[in-house]
């Protein structure tokens, strides 16, 4: 099975990892950058997740793992100013 893609697909239908270094500026104009094309995006890596972690046979922790340590790194990340500021605070 050869690495290259077809040249008789389409550089809109590619993926990243088949798209040359200098075709990448024209691969990224042809998305949709609509609010239904975001939406549709956003829905494609969630089912491509969900498909991936989640919707097997035979799972394991992995999946739920990544989305709490997302939703923990996201809330710290919300919290940094306060939690900076807490820490230079004196207690006396």
């Amino acid at each position: 099975m050869s690495s290259q893609t077809p040249l008789s697909v389409p550089l809109r239908e590619q993926r990243l990892l088949d798209v040359k270094l200098q075709q990448v500026p024209s691969w990224i104009m042809k998305w949709d950058f609509s609010p239904s094309g975001i939406m549709k995006a956003v829905r494609r890596g969630y089912d491509a997740y969900f498909n991936k972690y989640i919707d097997v046979k035979k799972g394991g922790i992995g999946g739920v793992t990544m989305v709490l340590a997302g939703y923990i790194l996201l809330n710290y990340c919300t919290a940094y100013k306060e939690l900076k500021h807490d820490r230079w605070r004196k207690y006396h």
